[in-house]
């Protein structure tokens, strides 16, 4: 069989999976090693430095550095997209014809070069970025920060819609999808789910004896729902909350320290987190930004017993029905004082098996993606 070789180009080093957005770069990655894909992989490295782990997937892995601060900015290109302009990756991908996977808006500085108009070139679009810098800016406190999301969102609206008619897209989610052929015009555009470390749904039977929200604190939206949960949720619960995750801020440690019901557990291993979302009675996390696939969803309901959510968090993913809804802090009372003494059953698991396991099977995503490339 011929070899097949393919250049990956990703907005970040993609190991360790600490957050949401390397997860599907990674087992992506597995997932065609393992389909027998000769990968040349190309990072953009600034701050979580090489990781040997990628020698074993990749054939050859090459970092570049991020041109960070004020050296990244453009009046005409978002700056998650300058900032990611380097002349070595450039020369390292025109050295042969491979096709490249480019991992991201974030990515495609490349599509202005004229040397890769001819090539065979793939965009996985990981979020509508426009929309997301959006809410970003609706969510975020500082004035300095939501001149800059609200820049950057106008800046990435334009650019999103350039680079739309311009290469094959594969969208994470068919409401992706169908907002680019809506908004965007695009034709050439296909929904293939996120890759995922779960390969079967683990949730635990019984019941556990806290309630969990995990996500990325540093992020104003996650915050956002943390501070919320902690003052228009809980407060009239006798359910304990947990909170965890990256870096938070002052503020909310304070905040936490304010309600004996609830309690931080900051910067978690990787095991520490998977150990809370098993063990946890209801995984509650709401959204507050209707865009892309929430991945600590997803590892909720393949690892944790009952989630509860609105609809902001699942809106156009098809995990509607693995997931109990509420629209209201009221509601999301309710939900909790129902679910906390109920225990998860094998029933559970086996309906929330039925639906992730015919969407998110890195196997089968993995040979869709290779069709689409080749």
């Amino acid at each position: 069989m011929e070899e097949k070789h393919l250049h990956i180009v990703c907005l970040d080093v993609p190991y360790p999976v600490d957050y949401g957005g390397v997860f599907d770069l990674f087992h992506k990655i597995r997932a065609l090693h393992e389909a027998g894909i000769l990968i040349h992989l190309h990072c953009f490295e600034y701050g979580r430095g090489a990781q040997s782990i990628l020698n074993e997937y990749c054939i050859d892995v090459q970092y570049y550095a991020r041109r960070e601060g004020h050296k990244g900015f453009s009046h005409k290109l978002p700056y998650i997209v300058c900032s990611r302009s380097n002349g070595r990756l450039l020369e390292n991908l025109a050295a042969d014809d491979h096709p490249i996977l480019l991992e991201g808006i974030h990515c495609t500085y490349l599509l202005n070069d004229d040397r890769f108009a001819r090539r065979r070139i793939v965009l996985r679009l990981h979020n509508v970025e426009y929309q997301y810098y959006r809410e970003l800016y609706h969510a975020e406190r500082s004035i300095f920060k939501k001149l800059y999301y609200l820049h950057e969102s106008n800046l990435l609206r334009r650019y999103e819609k350039k680079v739309a008619g311009k290469v094959p897209i594969l969208a994470v989610s068919e409401k992706d999808s169908q907002l680019y052929r809506r908004e965007f015009g695009s034709e050439r555009i296909d929904t293939i789910p996120v890759f995922l470390p779960f390969d079967e749904v683990r949730s635990k039977e019984g019941t556990g004896c806290f309630c969990l929200y995990h996500g990325n604190l540093s992020v104003a939206e996650n915050e956002q729902a943390a501070v919320w949960l902690l003052k228009e949720v809980f407060p009239s619960l006798q359910a304990p909350l947990i909170i965890s995750g990256k870096q938070p801020s002052a503020r909310l440690s304070r905040l936490v320290s304010k309600y004996p019901q609830a309690c931080l557990i900051a910067d978690p291993t990787q095991e520490e987190m998977q150990d809370l979302i098993s063990k946890a009675q209801v995984n509650i996390l709401p959204s507050f930004i209707c865009t892309g696939v929430k991945l600590k969803l997803l590892n909720a309901l393949f690892n944790g017993r009952h989630c509860v959510v609105n609809k902001e968090a699942v809106n156009g993913t098809g995990l509607e029905s693995t997931c109990h809804l509420g629209a209201s802090a009221g509601e999301f009372r309710q939900l909790v004082a129902g679910l906390y003494k109920r225990p998860f059953t094998a029933g559970d698991a086996a309906a929330r098996r039925d639906i992730l396991s015919g969407c998110y099977n890195n196997r089968e995503n993995a040979e869709k993606l290779i069709r689409s490339i080749w």
